[in-house]
């Protein structure tokens, strides 16, 4: 991920914001009884409201403006008909396209009153995305992120789905670097040689 100069900077703050908004918004009306596919609507009319177009559609042909995950379901689920239930945890992913650049953001969220240990589950990938957050600084290694995930998640009691991992966005929806959840050597190794 490159930005050059502070017009690209720019378009990328406005994109983000935009799923950002979206992303809130459709945070705020899950509910029991909504459907994905009516979460779904909701997103890609705001997205078009705002001048986006939805990421995965652009790119992949995705059959929904969002992914919209319910219950087990870890990620990139295609939003359906079938209504959220009391209980359940539903991870909405938000990524868009403005004037060539692209974001992507996403969170989970409880539909009604869940059970504990799904608020402590919530509590734990809050956690361990603000520590991410706070480890990930210019001329650091990218395994400062997956050590910092994965040392919360650890305090837990949780462990970290491999293979599912950060990216950096821009002029495509996936683009470099690819940051791991997980602690390695070899990210270390791999982002001072690029330095």
């Amino acid at each position: 991920m490159t930005v050059d100069g502070p017009d690209q900077l720019e378009k990328l703050k406005e994109i983000g914001a935009i799923c950002r908004d979206v992303l809130r918004a459709m945070g705020a009306a899950v509910r029991p009884g909504i459907t994905p596919r009516e979460l779904d609507a909701m997103g890609g009319q705001m997205l078009e409201e705002r001048g986006a177009k939805s990421a995965p559609m652009l790119a992949y042909d995705f059959p929904g403006y969002t992914c919209i995950s319910v219950g087990s379901a870890i990620a990139h689920g295609i939003p359906g008909d079938i209504p959220l239930k009391e209980g359940e945890l539903v991870n909405i992913d938000v990524s868009a396209e403005k004037d060539g650049f692209f974001a992507d953001t996403g969170a989970s969220f409880p539909v009604g009153e869940v059970a504990p240990e799904l608020l402590q589950l919530l509590e734990a990938t809050k956690a361990a995305q603000r520590k991410a957050m706070f480890a990930a600084r210019a001329g650091q290694p990218l395994n400062v992120v997956g050590k910092a995930v994965e040392k919360e998640a650890r305090k837990y009691g949780y462990r970290i789905i491999e293979g599912l991992n950060g990216h950096g966005v821009g002029g495509w929806i996936h683009e470099e670097p690819t940051v791991s959840n997980i602690y390695t050597r070899a990210t270390a190794s791999a982002s001072r040689k690029g330095r």
